[in-house]
C-alpha cells in the first residue's frame, strides 16, 4: 500500500496504524505520528487504506481487520482508563485552569472555565430548571415576580 515515493511498512508499522484509526485518530495525525514514531513517509490517503471502515481499506486483509476490530472494542469498553472520559477528572482540571487563570489575571478565561465547569455539572449556574413534567421554569428573582407583579 505504499506509494511512490513511500517505504513499505514494516507488520509493527502497520498495527500501529491500524491500531491509532481504530482509535478514531484522523488519517493526518497517525501519518505524522508514523514518522515521528517510525520514521516512514506515508499520505493521509494511504493510511486510509488500513481503515476496513472506509472505501479505501476494502481490501484490507483479514489479519489487519481483525486487529482493527479488535481494538476498536477495547477502546470503546476501556473508556474508564481514559481520565478525561471521567466527569470528576475533568472538573479537577477545570478547577486547576481557572485557579491559575485568575493568579494571572485572566478573569474572563476563569469565568469561561467556571461557566464550563457548571455545564459539567448540569447547568447548575442558571436559574433555569427541568421540572419533573419536562417544563422549564425560571426562578423568581424578588417577591413582585413571584407574585406577578405590584406586592401592594
Amino acid at each position: 500500500m505504499a506509494g511512490k515515493g513511500e517505504a513499505k511498512l514494516t507488520d509493527e508499522a502497520r498495527a500501529f496504524v491500524v491500531q491509532h484509526l481504530a482509535m478514531w485518530d484522523a488519517p493526518s495525525v497517525v501519518a505524522k505520528a508514523l514518522k515521528t514514531e517510525f520514521g516512514f513517509v506515508i499520505t493521509p490517503q494511504a493510511v486510509e487504506a488500513y481503515d476496513p471502515t472506509k472505501r479505501a481499506g476494502r481490501n484490507l486483509t483479514a489479519k489487519w481487520k481483525t486487529l482493527f476490530e479488535a481494538t476498536r472494542k477495547a477502546f470503546l469498553d476501556d473508556s474508564a482508563q481514559i481520565g478525561i472520559a471521567n466527569r470528576s477528572v475533568r472538573l479537577r482540571r477545570l478547577e486547576r485552569m481557572a485557579a491559575q487563570a485568575e493568579n494571572m489575571g485572566n478573569l474572563s478565561l476563569a469565568a469561561q472555565l467556571h461557566e464550563q465547569a457548571a455545564k459539567e455539572m448540569g447547568n447548575a449556574y442558571t436559574n433555569t430548571r427541568v421540572v419533573s413534567g419536562g417544563l422549564a421554569i425560571s426562578t423568581p428573582k424578588t417577591l413582585d415576580d413571584f407574585y406577578g407583579g405590584s406586592n401592594t
